[in-house]
């Protein structure tokens, strides 16, 4: 279990860097002209992340997972590289079909790539997070004290990128219920747990410090608009 903190931090840094980081690399692929060094990067994004959820889940199953929850897990990891994918492609192309604006090609790439693919992704994001909390809940034996020189960083970093991925996506309809539901959850079942459950805490400073920073956004704008839509980029 020692070393769950040091994993849960190592998944924050690289959450931050492939679910962010993208949107800044506009310049060509030297490879590929037609798309961006962002999309190109973005192509490793569920293959550097998704393995780091299994390895959260195996080290928060006891490194024992039931066949039942294997199953739930790959169902949840589905939906997320579902997302995930269907986003890189859509917002890719949709680029390239700014002129025809007003074209069905148009419409419904804008559709996977704003609306379908964000709510998949996102659906997966907090779906994994609730699961791995629960997979760690059911654990009765070789738990220690969280090490909070661990978790609180990674919190806070995590919470950070929740508010940027779900502001910026337009996903607030489901990433505020999410970010209510965990932390209350967590206070009224699972207040034990904050003191030796490394996902646990882990994720009720992020969930928590995600929904503070989201409704401070909306209160302040009467709204939730996103980062690109107030600054234009």
């Amino acid at each position: 279990m020692n070393r769950l903190p040091r994993l849960i931090l190592l998944f924050s840094i690289l959450f931050l860097l492939f679910l962010i980081l993208p949107a800044f690399l506009w310049d060509n692929c030297r490879i590929i002209p037609l798309m961006s060094q962002g999309d190109a990067l973005d192509i490793l994004t569920p293959l550097v992340l998704l393995p780091l959820y299994w390895l959260l889940f195996w080290y928060a199953s006891g490194e024992k997972a039931p066949l039942a929850e294997s199953l739930v897990f790959v169902l949840l990891a589905g939906v997320w590289a579902e997302g995930q994918g269907m986003h890189l492609s859509a917002n890719s192309i949709g680029h390239l079909l700014e002129e025809i604006s007003h074209g069905d090609a148009y419409i419904l790439t804008e559709f996977y790539d704003e609306v379908l693919s964000h709510y998949l992704w996102h659906l997966g994001i907090f779906g994994l997070a609730a699961f791995l909390v629960y997979v760690e809940w059911r654990q009765k034996q070789g738990q220690e004290q969280v090490s909070w020189g661990w978790i609180v960083p990674a919190g806070v970093m995590h919470g950070l990128t929740l508010f940027a991925i779900v502001i910026e996506a337009g996903t607030a309809p489901l990433g505020i219920p999410f970010t209510i539901i965990i932390p209350l959850v967590i206070l009224i079942w699972g207040r034990d747990k904050l003191k030796t459950g490394p996902l646990t805490s882990f994720y009720f400073i992020s969930c928590l410090l995600a929904l503070l920073l989201i409704a401070g956004w909306c209160i302040y704008w009467g709204g939730c608009p996103e980062f690109s839509d107030i600054w234009n980029f």
